[in-house]
């Protein structure tokens, strides 16, 4: 379906990232995925690519960082001739009630969640421009619609990816450009997985659909929002949580 595309997943190591990273390479996608630190992580999602015939380049890059973003998109630009499909997963959590929140915990979630999307969606929509084609997918949460208590950190820079999403929408629109954003839910992730078992039962019982989603139906998502049938869909906010947020 996207043979001949071209796509960067940032925060592709693990979780939803790495499940958007495999979609995409399995449909053939020529696919990079940019992490921080963990390059374990991130070699094993390239080698499940490889095991279901995709392939995935690892890249190490700190989203937050204007240097670091600038020169890992110049390069694969160069090399690759453009970036067809930029998907922006790299989220980090530091929970903690906003009486009690330090400045340090609230500068790195805003500065990695919504100051990385916005380095990151800036350094590839030069080459988008220039050759009229180009899908942003950005992932933000239904706590950036709804807040979360213990997550003003969080909720504000999820909140801020929608407003982001909106405008690049506008701008970039004319030039057959897209920029969407989802919001998913409860997803079953090492972030999930690590709640004490009451917290997790209370967040199932408080979905209509009384599960907790699969990082596989975010990226079948993804996988749609950069196709040619979602050419004229832009600027939308999409929930994807089984109804939590409804």
């Amino acid at each position: 379906m996207f043979t001949g595309k071209t796509a960067i997943v940032t925060g592709g190591s693990r979780g939803i990232g790495r499940a958007v990273a495999l979609a995409l390479a399995g449909h053939h996608a020529k696919t990079a995925v940019f992490y921080a630190g963990n390059e374990t992580a991130a070699r094993e999602t390239a080698a499940f690519a490889a095991e279901a015939g995709g392939e995935i380049r690892t890249v190490r890059c700190d989203v937050s960082d204007s240097a670091s973003v600038k020169q890992a998109c110049g390069a694969l630009q160069e090399e690759w001739g453009g970036i067809d499909f930029l998907i922006n997963c790299a989220g980090i959590t530091r929970d903690g009630l906003m009486m009690r929140m330090k400045d340090e915990d609230f500068d790195a979630v805003l500065s990695t969640n919504l100051r990385g999307a916005f380095l990151m969606t800036r350094a590839c929509a030069g080459t988008m421009v220039r050759r009229r084609f180009g899908r942003i997918v950005n992932i933000s949460s239904v706590s950036g619609l709804c807040g979360n208590a213990g997550q003003a950190n969080y909720s504000a820079a999820k909140a801020g990816m929608i407003g982001l999403t909106k405008s690049v929408a506008r701008e970039l629109a004319g030039r057959g450009i897209t920029c969407n954003a989802i919001a998913p839910g409860f997803i079953e992730t090492d972030m999930t997985a690590a709640l004490p078992e009451k917290v997790r039962e209370a967040s199932i019982a408080s979905i209509p659909m009384k599960r907790m989603g699969r990082p596989e139906e975010i990226a079948a998502l993804v996988c749609f929002l950069c196709s040619e049938p979602a050419g004229y869909l832009t600027g939308e906010v999409i929930r994807i949580d089984g109804g939590l947020a409804m």
